[in-house]
């Protein structure tokens, strides 16, 4: 904390208006490049002068929504309670922190540092101005809250969810292979549920040519829901022309190669956040293996199946000490199955903004990616 006080008199003071700059935030889009942030503005009496919220690329970030609200000269002296660390760098839009200083405002209170190469660095900024800036309130809760957006700015790829359904022995498959319907309804549209509130859903060459998925999220009556995730496959074997993939409403984009970051990299350059990996074990263990996986979605039907077809081949654990501890998130009922989440301890951040840069120069030089080949 960088306020004088002790924290828990700063998380009483603040907390509750952070609180509702994290409410603010959800009426943003929840895809796409930009983090959804919330700013709630408050008079040197603590009043609640203006409340904001970014809409979306190109559009006001939060604390230029709430400024906009102001009359000329009403923030000074006030406090700007954001979620997110005010930018500082011009895009589409201009500095925030400066938009800050401008508009007179005499303390910022954000929750989160703003990982971006490019956008950190407004906290030192409004400091340099005289601004009384404090940070971490409520961070716990805006981590967990940006945590997609985060990671994705973090590791310059999407935020990862790999989802597998399996019977109670770790099971996707019968031994002749059929796994159709291994969990029941209710599970299943959970899944659909899931590929909604997602930027992609990524398969492999080898399920496209075992199921021919449509890949699509749909609703109860096998409708198509209003958001649709992109299709991606990765893989070097041929996709048939008559595959369902290419009657997805988004136009598949195919990626030859193996090489899953550099995937990942150039998926996050197209404005993917989140990906969704519904893959056979094969892939799914690359990913996990190449520590690529951030949160695991596992449907466990109370049946048991044995044989062969496990949900993960090798990972890379030769010896129990190997083993790859995982975070429980949380357990859900859904109609006679369950639902086990849990993610991956937080990967190291890439401070080094080359790192990415080689990630990208990788994707160019091995592999490009091409929609509808």
């Amino acid at each position: 904390m960088t306020d004088t006080g002790d924290a828990l008199s700063v998380s009483t003071t603040y907390g509750p208006t952070m609180r509702r700059a994290l409410q603010l935030a959800a009426l943003g889009p929840d895809r796409g490049v930009n983090p959804r942030v919330g700013c709630v503005i408050l008079s040197p009496a603590g009043d609640v002068l203006a409340e904001g919220w970014h809409r979306g690329a190109g559009t006001a970030h939060a604390e230029v929504d709430a400024l906009s609200k102001l009359a000329p000269g009403e923030a000074a002296g006030a406090t700007a309670v954001v979620s997110l660390e005010p930018c500082n760098h011009t895009g589409r839009t201009g500095p925030c922190s400066v938009a800050l200083i401008d508009a007179g405002i005499s303390r910022v209170v954000y929750a989160v540092d703003d990982p971006g190469h490019a956008s950190r660095g407004g906290a030192q900024r409004l400091r340099e101005a005289g601004v009384d800036v404090i940070d971490g309130v409520e961070a716990d809760a805006a981590t967990r809250f940006l945590q997609d957006w985060l990671t994705a700015a973090r590791l310059g790829r999407p935020y990862v969810t790999l989802k597998w359904a399996s019977s109670l022995d770790g099971r996707t498959a019968a031994g002749d292979g059929t796994s159709r319907w291994i969990t029941g309804t209710a599970a299943r549209q959970h899944v659909h549920e899931q590929r909604a509130a997602s930027d992609a859903i990524v398969v492999g060459t080898g399920t496209v040519l075992a199921d021919d998925p449509s890949l699509t999220a749909r609703g109860d009556a096998g409708e198509l829901m209003a958001d649709q995730p992109v299709p991606v496959v990765l893989g070097d074997r041929a996709v048939p022309q008559d595959a369902a993939v290419r009657r997805h409403p988004h136009p598949p984009i195919f990626f030859p190669g193996h090489d899953l970051s550099a995937a990942l990299v150039e998926l996050r350059e197209l404005g993917i956040r989140t990906a969704y990996v519904e893959a056979g074990p094969t892939l799914a263990s690359a990913f996990v293996r190449a520590g690529l996986v951030d949160e695991l979605h596992v449907y466990l039907a109370p049946t048991l199946l044995g044989g062969p077809h496990t949900a993960l081949t090798d990972i890379g654990v030769d010896t129990i000490t190997d083993q790859l501890a995982l975070d429980l998130d949380r357990v859900e009922r859904l109609g006679n199955d369950v639902l086990v989440v849990a993610r991956t301890p937080s990967p190291a951040t890439l401070d080094d903004a080359s790192l990415i840069e080689t990630a990208r120069a990788e994707a160019s030089s091995t592999a490009s990616i091409r929609q509808g080949a």
